[in-house]
């Protein structure tokens, strides 16, 4: 699909520069996509003056705002790589991240400078402000640039932790934006007149890609919340001042307890969801109020989009992701094609990352020797195509849309002086759907309150992944080589 692609922003400002583009509620501001081209063009110029080139990083540290998008068009202008850094994490994470991909420079918000600016001392590299240095840029103005871009070059990375706990840094290219764009828009029916709003956070493919760039490209209108903010939100949906809407689970249980639900007219709203299944009770509290909320599947490293229920099966179907779209292939292995049956889901086409950063093995690991992505889920596919997300392989949940991988937070949690060895699994929960639980044997004569864990682990982990269960044990359950049972472990918490 295409070896060199349009220069994306420059593209959409000649054929509807006087569209609106953003609406940026922070600043109440409305771009026009010659402004955000213009705008990229300047930012662009600021870059190659800071003497940043192609194949260069550049980490940002941001709430949601017009500039995060403004910069991602500078970076694929330039062939600069784009780092959007998660700012739940706290600067020694942070600083981890970095390491690993080199970043040469940092942009930071008002909001997160003062931890970016402890990132910046760790990794030695320059930092500068998105208010004072960024809008500079702007202002001063830069060259015009429309120059084709390479469809496989990297053009930003998203980190999302391995099982191994150490963070991974998946491409991403322009190939891969414009195959989830057909995939999305084509299961959603993104159109130029369509209006969504971004409120997942931008270090998230959610909240790059669903829906905020597929509609950028479709030539539509987004409205950026700095992050989700539940009146708002519910305001905007509302006042029909938006028709397509993306949320994690969690989000939708969060607008179905509120008063004000039953003030939308849901029939007039496009509706999806993905990061974990959506219950069925919840599923069906929205069909009542005459919303089709439609589960999808995908992965930061498919760009994202791969499954998406349609709406003419979506309560026939529940629990179903729907098909594969159009611009992804999908097997399972050890089943035949067409049959129904189980396995692991692997998947192949434009929209698949090239690999890591930097991570020759990590990529050889994530890939069959025939070239298709091994997704480590098991799906089950039906007699009529239709596809459902069976489990997990690996250790990994999810906790309110957010990635949790155990490894990770075990690792910081060995690092406490009084813990001898810990296990991590994900229990159920009614607020984030899948949340940790912590198993910990203490080091001889050691003594410790689980509680006092939370807070030491929060200054080493984002608050996501902190264990919202702990329990010291005498022991693990284990295997004949010492590896600890973590279906055992299961059994343990659900009897307790």
């Amino acid at each position: 699909m295409f070896d060199m692609i349009p220069d994306m922003a420059a593209k959409r400002a000649d054929l509807s520069p006087d569209r609106l583009a953003f609406n940026d509620s922070a600043s109440d501001r409305d771009w026009s996509f010659a402004q955000i081209n213009d705008a990229a063009d300047a930012v662009a110029a600021g870059l190659v003056a800071q003497g940043l080139s192609e194949g260069d990083r550049l980490a940002i540290l941001c709430q949601n705002c017009a500039e995060f998008f403004i910069t991602l068009f500078a970076c694929q202008k330039t062939g600069v790589i784009l780092c959007p850094l998660n700012w739940r994490q706290p600067a020694p994470e942070l600083s981890e991240t970095v390491a690993q991909v080199g970043v040469q420079l940092i942009l930071s918000d008002a909001s997160f400078f003062d931890i970016a600016r402890q990132v910046s001392e760790t990794i030695q590299a320059p930092l500068m402000s998105l208010q004072k240095d960024l809008t500079g840029w702007i202002a001063k103005g830069g060259p015009k640039i429309t120059n084709a871009v390479p469809a496989t070059r990297p053009w930003y990375l998203l980190f999302t932790s391995g099982t191994t706990g150490l963070p991974k840094a998946v491409i991403q290219t322009a190939r891969m934006a414009w195959a989830n764009c057909i995939n999305i828009g084509q299961a959603i029916d993104i159109a130029s007149t369509d209006r969504a709003v971004c409120f997942l956070p931008l270090f998230h493919t959610a909240g790059i890609n669903l829906y905020t760039l597929p509609v950028f490209l479709s030539g539509g209108t987004s409205i950026i919340l700095p992050k989700f903010e539940p009146d708002v939100v519910c305001d905007l949906l509302g006042s029909g001042r938006i028709n397509q809407f993306f949320g994690v689970p969690a989000i939708y249980q969060a607008l179905s307890l509120r008063p004000d639900i039953d003030t939308i007219d849901w029939h007039a709203i496009k509706c999806g969801c993905g990061g974990a299944p959506l219950p069925e009770p919840l599923i069906r509290v929205f069909a009542e109020k005459g919303a089709h909320v439609l589960n999808g599947m995908g992965m930061t490293e498919t760009g994202p989009t791969v499954f998406l229920m349609d709406p003419a099966q979506a309560e026939a179907k529940i629990g179903s992701v729907g098909k594969p779209q159009s611009l992804v292939e999908v097997r399972l292995e050890g089943v035949t094609d067409g049959t129904e049956g189980s396995g692991e889901l692997q998947l192949r086409g434009p929209g698949i990352t090239p690999g890591y950063f930097q991570n020759d093995q990590a990529t050889a690991n994530s890939f069959t020797a025939d070239g298709w992505l091994a997704s480590g889920d098991v799906a089950r596919r039906d007699a009529d195509g239709y596809y459902y997300i069976v489990d997990r392989i690996k250790d990994m949940y999810i906790s309110g849309g957010e990635n949790v991988y155990p490894a990770e937070v075990e690792r910081c949690l060995n690092s406490h002086p009084a813990i001898l060895e810990s296990a991590v699994i994900g229990v159920p929960d009614k607020k984030w759907g899948e949340v940790g639980a912590a198993f910990i044997m203490l080091r001889p004569e050691a003594r410790i309150n689980p509680e006092d864990l939370r807070p030491w682990c929060r200054e080493r982990l984002a608050a996501y992944k902190v264990p919202a269960h702990i329990r010291i044990i005498d022991d693990f359950p284990r295997t004949a080589a010492g590896k600890i049972r973590k279906p055992d472990l299961r059994e343990v918490f659900d009897n307790a």
